[in-house]
């Protein structure tokens, strides 16, 4: 019990340093405020154009299917993540070698200033938007299950640093990683259905897809949002997919601290 509670003053205290940090920089955040909503509006002229003349398409309804976008917009601002860069930075340049030093895991560290920004991404970027979904766009964004979709969310927070982290990881092995992280990126979003709902891919794909980590960071916290869950015709209570989104969490944790026992071996500090 008295570790659980000094790594939660250490998350707390870096958290708030980060926040502090960030704050700083908040009019870049504010630049959320055109983006999601301009790339929802998109959305919108799209899947309208899609469903003319037609009443359901992979199983959703036009308007629930703006609201899945609309849920997707906003979750993704409070699991955004940028582990990734920051540790292949800090293994290229060798300024790695003082968090190897310290009396923490440099995981937890960049965990805890995830947790930092992201809670300021919550009061200048979830929040403003939210707004303007339920406002401007009349897209009621309300969980069918707060306490299941505040758990799955926090889960995807979890599942999405351990996957960018595990990519940043491969700095042990690469010179420059920004080729292979922008192309896991991209194979993130779209196997994750940040682009077209996961239901619109040919079953097989979808039969692989739900084995995959990739759906646990946004499809699955989008639907349990909007209270149901299916995917190659499997359908789950939203107690069960959440449990196996947890059961993923632990298996990423496994995966990062594999690569991290294996590259830390490779690491030499150069350019310390």
């Amino acid at each position: 019990m008295p570790s659980i509670v000094s790594g939660f003053k250490t998350l707390r205290a870096v958290a708030f340093v980060t926040w502090k940090e960030w704050a700083a920089y908040r009019s870049h955040m504010l630049l959320s405020l055109a983006i999601g909503p301009a790339y929802f509006l998109a959305q919108v002229f799209i899947w309208k154009s899609v469903f003319a003349g037609k009443e359901t398409l992979g199983g959703l309804t036009l308007e629930g299917m703006l609201l899945y976008y609309g849920a997707s917009s906003v979750i993704y601002y409070l699991t955004m993540d940028f582990a990734d860069w920051n540790l292949q930075m800090l293994v290229r340049t060798g300024r790695f070698l003082t968090y190897i030093l310290r009396p923490m895991s440099h995981r937890f560290f960049a965990f805890s200033q995830k947790a930092g920004h992201r809670m300021l991404g919550f009061v200048f970027e979830f929040i403003p938007v939210w707004l303007i979904f339920f406002f401007v766009f009349r897209i009621p964004l309300v969980p069918a299950r707060p306490f299941w979709a505040a758990l799955s969310i926090a889960l995807a927070f979890v599942i999405m640093f351990l996957i960018n982290y595990s990519a940043g990881l491969l700095a042990f092995w690469l010179t420059r990683t920004d080729g292979i992280r922008a192309l896991i990126r991209l194979l993130r979003d779209l196997l994750a259905g940040v682009f077209i709902p996961l239901s619109f891919f040919p079953e097989a794909a979808q039969k692989i897809l739900f084995f995959l980590p990739f759906q646990f960071t946004s499809y699955v916290p989008v639907r349990v949002f909007l209270g149901s869950y299916d995917l190659a015709g499997i359908r789950l209570e939203i107690h069960e997919i959440v449990g196996l989104q947890a059961i993923m969490a632990l298996a990423m944790f496994g995966v990062t601290e594999a690569l991290w026992r294996l590259g830390i071996k490779r690491f030499t500090g150069a350019g310390a």
